[in-house]
């Protein structure tokens, strides 16, 4: 990735793309007692080191072309309601897959959408990426809804793909390729 720093992103629902500061550690770690956050993600149980460590290592990863990870906050430095991010890149293949979740403050204000699409952007026009991949469990019918909405349309199911807390689940798979329409 040719970019030194994230770029920031204004999104709906008064929000912002921004990266993850060692001061969000606590929200971090916070986020990870939320059920649906637990149920959907393997964040696992995170002290305020492993929240700090986690964090630095989101800023390695982005340095070494591995991953972008971005906090969704209030605006002006306020405090995350969520995380979005790309990782798996394959910079020579050109793909990568999504991954994000939202603590209750931040759901229902429509940034989830706008966030997939505008980091899609970015991956796809600024990075010149090829393939952006979303997958999530049957289960998961909200993931479903942003990545139809985000203009991912299903192109199949994995079946027994990933292990969540309560045993093995059916994952969608969406995606997005380059030159496909932008969701209106």
């Amino acid at each position: 990735m040719s970019h030194a720093d994230r770029p920031v992103f204004g999104l709906a629902g008064n929000l912002e793309l921004r990266p993850w500061s060692l001061d969000d550690a606590e929200v971090l770690a916070d986020s990870c007692q939320d059920p649906d956050i637990q149920h959907w993600n393997r964040l696992g149980r995170l002290t305020l080191d492993d929240a700090r460590d986690r964090i630095s290592r989101w800023r390695q990863r982005w340095q070494t072309e591995h991953a972008a990870i971005w906090a969704i906050g209030e605006p002006l430095g306020g405090s995350p309601v969520g995380l979005i991010g790309l990782a798996d890149f394959d910079l020579i293949g050109g793909s990568a897959e999504f991954l994000y979740w939202l603590l209750p403050a931040g759901r229902g204000r429509g940034a989830m959408v706008d966030a997939v699409v505008r980091v899609s952007r970015w991956a796809l026009d600024d990075l010149g990426l090829h393939r952006l991949r979303i997958s999530h469990s049957v289960a998961n019918a909200a993931s479903c809804r942003v990545a139809e909405k985000a203009g991912f349309p299903l192109e199949g199911t994995m079946r027994s793909a990933l292990l969540h807390s309560d045993g093995w689940h059916d994952e969608h798979l969406h995606a997005r390729v380059q030159g496909d329409a932008w969701p209106t």
